[in-house]
């Protein structure tokens, strides 16, 4: 077409060149109808179908999500009871362990002060075997050197053994006087 017919067509006639002809209205229309009864039969079921699963798998997804969480909250107040009571449970042992070590230390300590006291006994009774020893040996040399400085100065044996341990014993206890008074020997 060129430019002259293009021109006679729209003088001839008061075309609005925004609307469209009746056919093509009514055509239009006639798709429209057709596709929107194949979208209300067909894809607007399948669509809410999908629609409700979804809201559904939300719906259960937070159901899940709030049953999880109330079975955390009831996992944790375990656990922080099991906590509390292992706890207690450790103080409890741990008392019982410093109860029992004083107990171990003091009985200990008493049998360490009974050695003690028994080491110090055993002592003090051979101290005094000894010193009794000491004593009896010390009084059997004075006494033989007494009865030789006794017939030295006497000039004559001191034979008779009665008048010898009389003696010797009378010696003895005067010279165990004589320490008492000056302290020495004890």
């Amino acid at each position: 077409m060129n430019a002259y017919a293009v021109f006679a067509a729209t003088e001839g006639e008061d075309v609005n060149p925004l609307l469209p002809e009746t056919y093509d209205i009514v055509w239009s229309i006639v798709c429209v109808v057709i596709i929107g009864a194949v979208f209300y039969k067909y894809v607007i079921p399948r669509l809410t179908k999908v629609l409700d699963e979804r809201s559904d798998k939300i719906e259960g997804g937070i159901a899940r999500a709030e049953a999880a969480q109330e079975e955390a909250k009831q996992t944790l107040q375990q656990y922080q009871q099991q906590l509390t009571d292992a706890r207690t449970d450790a103080a409890r042992i741990r008392e019982e362990a410093r109860t029992q070590g004083q107990q171990i230390l003091a009985q200990l300590r008493a049998e360490a002060q009974a050695e003690s006291d028994r080491i110090v006994a055993s002592g003090h009774a051979q101290l005094e075997a000894q010193r009794q020893q000491i004593l009896t040996e010390l009084r059997s040399e004075v006494g033989r050197t007494a009865v030789d400085l006794a017939e030295k100065i006497i000039g004559q044996s001191v034979s008779d053994e009665a008048k010898q341990a009389a003696s010797i014993d009378r010696f003895l206890n005067e010279l165990d006087q004589s320490d008492a008074g000056i302290g020495v020997g004890r």
